[in-house]
């Protein structure tokens, strides 16, 4: 008999018996529905981080301070005036490296509060950028000007805005909003800055908020000289983020600046450098959530584990309700390779049918989780392989064992089975 003539066979004998077939395959369709959507989904989110990581700079690197190693443990080390990123450091960094370094951004919290006119009201978060922060942080500015050289110098009361705030507090025209005066309330002073410049605010896996639209918190940026004084916050700085241009491998860039810079803390007893690029943190990220993924699906695996002794015990069934059938077969010239295979196959049809199912909806049931992420994601061809090869895999050892005491049964014997 042909391999044609037993798929023929086996399938017909699935729509024979339709629903033992599907209580057969139960267990198989939700092991690999499972692993299907474990896998989909753990790509899904890979993509959304790797995603969200290049919005914010695939090659940024982030340089802050760390205390030594060698500092004994509990002692207490506070960052001083002397221990701070200097901006002489930072003129002399980009001077060594100036065909590497697209930008250097530098940032000084302020305080959350909440600009007001009248009845309308955003909530905002001041903070004092330097005028590569909004290129070095992929935001963009939709109308006015970024902040410059000069605006820090005289430590002028300006500020840029999200869209959000403009959508609030001024029609949604930002066109409207340049020139405007914009007054912030905070837990202890008043401040007032002039709008020069309106800014696209983008939500993120990183900033997502269950607050309504009208209450999300944006940033609200001034110069960072101004929010010096304002906080009364030392000269230098704690961290600073180097934008490498695109031809430059970031992460052995990063040791570059580290080692640098850490020359300038050869005689600090309790402070280094410190340098993580974005694209290795991006990595390392990739490498937990695969790990994570893997694990998981391993996990949802057992249930394939017991659809397959389901599969065997009704394949032993099987094989018990058709003796006489295998008797006669046998006895019409039937070798025992030919049971063998004939009873092998209707074993990997049921599973391979059951796989496609299971794919099916593993498929189904990964789209629609990564859809939260905005990331709709469906199963990689690879993965749908391995799903395939893995069901047929099941069918092939869980159904070879009554495969092969069909075979073996006495022709004689078989005849006489009532």
């Amino acid at each position: 008999m042909s391999v044609f003539e037993n798929i023929r066979m086996a399938w017909e004998g699935l729509k024979a018996n339709k629903m033992r077939a599907l209580l057969t395959m139960l267990g198989i369709i939700i092991g690999i529905a499972s692993v299907i959507g474990i896998l989909t989904i753990g790509s899904g989110i890979n993509s959304s981080v790797a995603e969200v990581m290049g919005s914010l700079g695939a090659s940024n690197i982030t340089v802050s301070i760390q205390r030594k190693s060698s500092v004994t443990t509990g002692r207490t080390a506070v960052i001083t005036a002397s221990d701070r990123i200097t901006d002489e450091m930072i003129d002399a960094l980009i001077e060594r490296y100036p065909e590497a370094i697209a930008g250097v951004s530098m940032s000084q919290g302020v305080a959350n509060g909440q600009a007001k006119s009248g009845h309308d009201y955003a909530n905002v978060q001041i903070s004092g950028v330097n005028g590569a922060y909004l290129d070095v942080d992929k935001i963009t500015l939709l109308r006015g000007r970024n902040i410059e050289a000069r605006d820090i110098e005289r430590e002028r009361n300006v500020a840029i805005v999200s869209d959000k705030l403009v959508k609030n507090m001024f029609g949604g025209d930002p066109a409207a909003a340049l020139g405007q005066e914009v007054v912030v309330h905070t837990a202890y002073r008043i401040y007032t800055f002039i709008i020069i410049g309106v800014y696209e605010y983008e939500t993120t896996m990183f900033n997502m908020s269950n607050a309504a639209e009208r209450d999300i918190s944006t940033s609200l940026y001034i110069p960072i000289s101004t929010a010096k004084r304002i906080t009364g916050a030392a000269a230098g700085h704690t961290n600073i983020t180097v934008a490498a241009v695109n031809a430059v491998d970031s992460i052995a860039f990063a040791d570059q600046i580290g080692q640098f810079l850490n020359r300038y803390y050869v005689n600090n007893d309790n402070f280094e450098i410190q340098t993580v690029s974005m694209e290795s943190m991006l990595e390392s990220l990739n490498t937990m959530l695969s790990t994570i993924s893997i694990a998981l699906s391993v996990i949802a695996g057992i249930s394939l584990l017991v659809g397959g002794i389901g599969v065997m015990n009704i394949m032993l069934v099987s094989v018990t309700e058709r003796t006489r059938e295998i008797g006669t077969r046998k006895a019409l010239g039937a070798t025992n390779g030919n049971i063998r295979v004939q009873f092998v196959t209707e074993s990997m049809i049921v599973c391979l049918v059951g796989g496609v199912i299971g794919i099916s909806l593993g498929g189904a049931m990964g789209y629609l989780a990564t859809s939260l992420f905005d990331v709709g994601t469906f199963p990689t061809i690879g993965n749908i392989g391995i799903a395939v090869g893995f069901s047929l895999g099941i069918g092939l050892f869980f159904g070879y064992y009554p495969a092969n005491k069909a075979a073996k049964l006495d022709p004689i014997e078989a005849l006489r089975y009532e």
